[in-house]
């Protein structure tokens, strides 16, 4: 068979392929080719329901499907073909007090990411949708700007527009395997010959992980069963015809006016059966399953109660289809670690939605190295390899499935596929009444119950149980000395003769430091986005240790290891199951290390920002002197079989001097106060170290280029047109990140982050100025839909000349 070439090989002709070729092609893009096994649209974008909403938990997914609407809406005129696109509006009724709240709070989200959004009373409500009973009902939102289409037709308008703008849409031909050489794929084999490609998309849906497997690429997307039905038509066939689409989270239903005056409703409901867990069945081309009424009885009721006019009319259809999920019930975007050519799109629940500005982000990560978004919730680098197996993500993707609509607190853990990843510590602290989250499959322990009290985590949206238990462990930090495990940090070591100058390439501050030293430091990209937030310490002339969040693991090393050397010069281990770690802190916290190590830790012979191999017990363990909570402490990295030794050792001597364990929830107060910022929420890669003030770490006189030197020299002579600034209330307020801050009425920023400081008694906000509003001082943060005055303050609101981490 003859060999093809393609500058851009897509496989899949779903709206999410179609899309990314016609964003390639229409960025001028030569040489576009999509594959399609069968015919588009066969997949799941044919059998969709074909809402498009737009807000989301996150900023940048939001402004993603932003996109997709600002792109459906002059689709038709660029292309010529209509798909019923109805810019009708998304009603979202709030049948509690509770839901009240969160409506409230997602409105409030919204307007911080520039989202039209409104809380409307239940006659509103019923004025726009007049067949809901609006008894009993609190309130709703309303957002203008969504709407719905039909899906196979706005695919079909999406590829003629790429068509149109050049790219070469082939269907009928089916991929069947890959070639790999040094990390690249250089063939992909397919039923009408080879194709050799600069870059591979896989945008196959439910097949994806099946090929990418081809590939040993790890893919934690799957599908599972989703229904819904049509009804026969309603008696005012012109009345549906302009209604809102409809979401009642309470009953777990959502419903969308369809041709003919009928309505087509569905849900989410408890225990959906997962598609394909055995492989998919043939080729599954525009195929639908049977459908199961028993398991759509519940929603149906609950529909009969949102509208009780459904109880009058029949149903027409079922449709019970396959829709694509993932481990985390959120898309799989991004470059395929390990591999240098393959870029993923997979994984989309409510792909008509993100269609278009989903294709746009994609042809932007290809062409440009990194979208223009931080599309770090949607990165495939969030997930590690247990993600993927059938063990973890058919669980997993049920219980989300289930959860779609259901009341979801600020902190509520999944609870499926748990106690995967456990620390040598976690029974012991389950003994002393921890309460566990789970990141990155790790169990950690989020707060301790005292004595008497059940544990079991205590939420809610204004004042949650919890709060009252990580206040106490706050000031055992602040006043006493604590134990923390952090065993579930992401380590590596970089070692070889090439480690050193490839970390002065990749980080702003200089690197060449002494053996022992600990430096915090950023890698930023070539836009002087902050792409990782890590901890090194040199532990010889040619040997590195990196420290970073427990999610971080498999982004940060992926994006160290693509600016490597090939010469085989240098070399990244991970080391993370190697070392557990139990962090020493608080102003007792010498007194309790000294009493059981053989070293010297006094301040002279130890001091901050420095590394040191130490005796504690029996154990040889790496003390660095460094922490997240802003106090005299020191993190013990310590060979894993001797975690449990040093911890009881550490806990006997302590117990003097009143020892107890905390949990991360009071990591997160102690951390604001000290103004410690969190990468994926106050710095990411749309912000640089200098508009996050970051600029200490960023040293140009002492070394020379890096990746993002020019845009940080530049900013660092001229300044920023953003800064990151805190503020702060002297109230308590109920907050998690998200709210929207507000200046005269008019909003400015967004909560990157938000809690109480327990220490200094004041709710502490971060949040991005433009710089013409970064010395203004009074603002208002909205939290469910209240304002109050917060005061914009300069520095870490304690201890911001470091006495205390330094004593």
């Amino acid at each position: 068979m003859a060999v093809h070439s393609a500058k851009h090989l897509i496989i899949g002709g779903g709206i999410i392929g179609c899309s990314i070729a016609y964003h390639l092609a229409k960025s001028g893009e030569k040489d576009v080719v999509l594959l399609e096994k069968a015919s588009l649209t066969e997949g799941a974008t044919w059998h969709a329901a074909g809402l498009v909403g737009q807000l989301r938990s996150s900023r940048n997914t939001t402004r993603m499907l932003k996109r997709s609407v600002a792109m459906y809406d002059q689709l038709e005129a660029e292309t010529g073909m209509a798909f019923d696109w109805k810019k009708v509006g998304s009603l979202r009724l709030a049948a509690t007090k509770e839901r009240m709240l969160e409506a409230k709070r997602l409105t409030t989200m919204a307007r911080s990411f520039d989202l039209e959004m409104e809380m409307i009373s239940p006659d509103e409500a019923k004025a726009l949708f007049p067949y809901i009973d609006a008894t009993g009902l609190e309130g709703a939102a309303f957002i203008p700007s969504d709407g719905h289409v039909d899906p196979a037709s706005l695919c079909q308008a999406i590829a003629s527009g790429a068509r149109m703008h050049g790219a070469k849409i082939l269907q009928g031909v089916k991929v069947t395997d890959f070639e790999i050489v040094d990390d690249r794929i250089t063939k992909v084999m397919t039923t009408e010959g080879d194709y050799e490609a600069e870059t591979v998309i896989l945008a196959a849906g439910m097949w994806s992980r099946e090929l990418a497997a081809k590939l040993g690429v790890i893919v934690p997307a799957c599908a599972v069963e989703h229904q819904y039905i049509v009804t026969e038509p309603l008696p005012d066939p012109e009345l549906v015809k302009g209604l809102p689409t409809l979401r009642d989270p309470e009953r777990l239903v959502y419903y969308k006016p369809d041709a003919g005056g009928r309505l087509v409703i569905g849900g989410y409901e408890d225990d959906t059966q997962p598609f394909g867990d055995k492989g998919i069945p043939g080729e599954f081309i525009r195929q639908l399953l049977p459908d199961n009424l028993d398991r759509f009885a519940p929603l149906a009721e609950m529909a009969g109660q949102v509208t009780p006019v459904v109880n009058e009319v029949g149903i027409r259809q079922v449709i019970n289809g396959p829709i694509p999920y993932s481990a985390d019930g959120d898309f799989v975007m991004g470059w395929a670690p390990n591999l240098k050519n393959l870029m993923l799109s997979t994984g989309f629940l409510y792909g008509i939605a993100a269609g278009g500005g989903a294709g746009e982000m994609i042809a932007e990560w290809i062409l440009d190295g990194s979208p223009s978004l931080d599309l770090w919730p949607l990165d495939v680098r969030r997930f590690s390899p247990h993600h993927a197996t059938k063990a973890f993500m058919y669980p997993r993707a049920v219980e989300h499935y289930a959860h779609h609509y259901k009341m979801r607190y600020p902190g509520q853990e999944a609870e499926t596929a748990r106690n995967l990843r456990l620390s040598p510590l976690h029974q012991r602290l389950q003994q002393r009444g921890a309460i566990f989250g789970s990141k990155n499959g790790w169990e950690r322990p989020l707060w301790f119950a005292p004595d008497g009290v059940d544990p079991v985590d205590q939420l809610a949206f204004i004042n949650p149980g919890w709060k009252q238990y990580a206040a106490q462990e706050h000031q055992a930090v602040r006043e006493g000395v604590v134990l923390i495990d952090q065993s579930s940090f992401s380590k590596f070591e970089m070692i070889g003769a090439g480690a050193l100058p490839a970390l002065q390439r990749i980080a702003v501050s200089n690197m060449d430091k002494p053996v022992g030293a600990v430096i915090y430091t950023q890698l930023c990209n070539e836009k002087g986005g902050i792409e990782a937030d890590v901890t090194i310490t040199r532990t010889a002339r040619d040997r590195f240790y990196i420290v970073t969040g427990s999610g971080f693991g498999v982004h940060d090393s992926d994006w160290i290891r693509r600016a490597l050397p090939t010469d085989g010069s240098v070399h990244l281990i991970d080391v993370t199951s190697a070392r557990a770690v139990v962090n020493i802190c608080g102003p007792k916290a010498r007194d309790v290390l000294q009493s059981v190590s053989e070293q010297d830790v006094s301040n002279d012979a130890f001091p901050f920002g420095t590394a040191q191999q130490i005796v504690v017990g029996a154990a040889t363990v790496l003390a660095a002197r460094i922490g997240y909570v802003g106090e005299l402490g020191w993190e013990l990295h310590i060979p894993t079989e001797f975690a449990r030794h040093v911890y009881d050792t550490l806990k006997q001597a302590g117990e003097a001097h009143g020892i107890r364990d905390i949990g991360y929830r009071a990591i997160e107060s102690l951390r604001l106060e000290k103004g410690y910022l969190y990468w994926s929420a106050d710095i990411t890669p749309d912000y640089t170290p200098i508009e996050a003030g970051l600029g200490f770490r960023v040293h140009l006189k002492t070394k020379s280029d890096f990746v993002g030197r020019a845009v940080l020299e530049h900013q660092k002579a001229n300044g920023t047109d953003t800064h990151l600034c805190t503020f702060v209330c002297d109230n308590q307020l109920p907050t998690t990140g998200g709210e929207t801050i507000a200046k005269d009425g008019k909003t400015v920023s967004v909560a990157t982050s938000a809690g109480f400081g327990y220490t200094v008694g004041k709710t502490i906000i971060f949040g991005y100025l433009p710089s013409q509003l970064s010395e203004e001082r009074d603002f208002e943060l909205e939290v469910f839909g209240e304002r109050h005055k917060i005061t914009r303050v300069d520095g870490p609101q304690y201890d911001p000349q470091n006495t205390r981490l330094k004593a």
